[in-house]
């Protein structure tokens, strides 16, 4: 494994002094970084303040003496969405009855650049420009579909069946591609929360959606989704220029969580985030992913594209929230080149790397392919407007989009998700969040880049998913045996993909650490 570079390790002693500072400051004040930078612009700002457990009431009469208007209660992290004045932040961000204020923050989706996979420095430097923008593709859509083939995947029409998604994005277009399984749809942008007919004015969430589970015609089975049969929850955060309030996020997630038995939902994707600002015990967004992942749903979120500086050069650290969350299986993205094989798949250099700012944790959990992936289009969206060069007809007819980032990624990795709950719904076993990354990182494929060298895990995490071997793995556990130890059955760490036999990796990687082995134990 090579040794992590310079940059690397530059970013890990900025991260740590930063750290270091942060201690000092919270004898100061309880303000995240975010909060803090904008107070000095003295203007006003959108904040998310966090009560003492117990405390809730004292605070809501705090604020209601102060003729503070709550925007949002956020109960399942004691916070209340506020607009503050900067002298307000002051007084009652550090007052008796709060634990601490954190911004409100917009989050966005982890969508990138869509052009020529760059992988050499002068690439790198060459793609900065396109960092953030949606560039045209540099060649053609498969005539087959690669996404499956190199997930090791064969088309199933009923894959995902019995399993619920709730997607918290922009919304999903009511494609036939969907047909009537969006079981619910609830739009949280506006303030409050209306249940409306599914539809979305930004283009994201519909072709996550059709990357989870869009069932396409026949003569477009090349676009077919990984879990074609797989329900959904519509819950959109998003509006139409593709910006969200995290608080609008938090609330979806409780939602999620309330309504968890009712819509059966069994997995979120959140293929959305924004910079860390503070440790994840303290991040609002990440409190609402742990509360989930507790309550038994698998949390699946992006890494974000922040893998390049500005000099288009590899960066580390740049993980976004709730990527940064312990209990969530955190998702970069690789570059398939639109081949079945293992051997020429690479990291996308846009996807963020690990460390996490505050926190130090590895991440992220493993990469998917995320990298020009053509899926449903929502049209009169304003993406599908804006970039009429990503779109690409089927040989239906139908209009499709080319899209990548982190959030594709995270889509199909969501996918490969229902597909081992659907596994686990005939063993009459719990997939638990745990159990799930676990599985996942044991059986993933390490990634090695143009000149060998494998990838190391603050890139790759632990390789890239294999819904092949997951589900192999997952079949050869037997629940009924008394002791841990001895619950997995054998079964050979390798997984053909196409031609080509590739080894697992065999190791875990959690937290702040990275577990190597040859075996894996299941405890109920």
């Amino acid at each position: 494994m090579r040794l992590p570079n310079h940059r690397f390790l530059v970013a890990l002693l900025a991260m740590l002094a930063l750290t270091s500072l942060a201690s000092t400051a919270s004898a100061q004040d309880k303000l995240d970084r975010a909060l803090r930078e904008g107070q000095r612009s003295g203007q006003a700002q959108r904040v998310i303040l966090k009560a003492k457990p117990g405390y809730d009431a004292w605070a809501r009469k705090v604020l209601a003496d102060r003729g503070k208007t709550i925007d949002a209660e956020l109960p399942s992290i004691g916070g209340f969405a506020v607009e503050m004045s900067a002298g307000e932040l002051e007084v009652l961000c550090n007052s008796t009855v709060f634990d601490g204020c954190s911004e409100d923050s917009i989050v966005r989706p982890s969508a990138a650049a869509a052009g020529k996979p760059a992988t050499s420095a002068a690439q790198r430097r060459d793609s900065r420009k396109a960092k953030q923008s949606v560039a045209a593709p540099m060649y053609s859509a498969p005539s087959v579909n690669t996404l499956l083939g190199t997930l090791g995947v064969t088309p199933f029409e009923f894959g995902g069946y019995g399993v619920t998604v709730a997607l918290i994005d922009s919304g999903i277009y009511p494609s036939p591609a969907f047909g009537d399984r969006i079981k619910a749809f609830y739009d949280f942008t506006g303030g409050g929360i209306r249940q409306r007919t599914a539809f979305d004015d930004y283009g994201h969430g519909t072709h996550v959606a059709g990357l989870i589970g869009g069932n396409q015609y026949l003569e477009d089975k090349e676009f077919q989704g990984v879990a074609p049969s797989v329900n959904f929850v519509g819950l959109k955060v998003l509006d139409k220029n593709g910006a969200g309030k995290t608080s609008d996020v938090i609330r979806a997630i409780e939602f999620a969580i309330a309504n968890k038995h009712q819509f059966k939902i069994d997995i979120i994707n959140l293929s959305l985030g924004h910079p860390i600002y503070e440790p994840a015990a303290q991040d609002p967004l990440v409190r609402a992913v742990e509360k989930a992942s507790k309550a038994g749903i698998i949390v699946v979120v992006s890494a974000g594209n922040h893998g390049i500086d500005r000099d288009g050069d590899i960066g580390f650290a740049g993980i976004t929230s709730p990527g940064n969350a312990p209990s969530a299986l955190t998702v970069g993205a690789s570059d398939h080149k639109a081949t079945v094989t293992r051997d020429d798949d690479r990291v996308a250099v846009y996807s963020s790397n690990g460390p996490t700012w505050y926190d130090g944790l590895v991440k992220p959990d493993f990469v998917a392919p995320g990298h020009f992936l053509t899926s449903e289009a929502a049209p009169r969206s304003s993406l599908y407007k804006a970039y009429p060069q990503l779109r690409q007809k089927g040989r239906s007819g139908k209009e499709y989009m080319h899209l990548s980032g982190t959030s594709m990624a995270t889509g199909v990795a969501t996918g490969v998700v229902a597909l081992m709950k659907q596994a686990t719904l005939f063993k009459s076993m719990s997939l638990t969040p745990n159990l799930a990354k676990g599985v996942l990182q044991y059986t993933a494929i390490p990634l090695a880049d143009d000149a060998g060298n494998d990838y190391t895990p603050l890139r790759q995490g632990g390789g890239g998913i294999n819904a092949r071997g997951a589900g192999a793995l997952l079949q050869s556990l037997n629940t009924s045996v008394p002791t841990p130890n001895d619950r997995w059955s054998s079964v050979d760490p390798v997984t053909t993909i196409g031609t080509h036999a590739y080894a697992w990796a065999q190791n875990i990687v959690w937290g702040d650490n990275i577990v190597w082995g040859d075996n894996v134990y299941y405890a109920l």
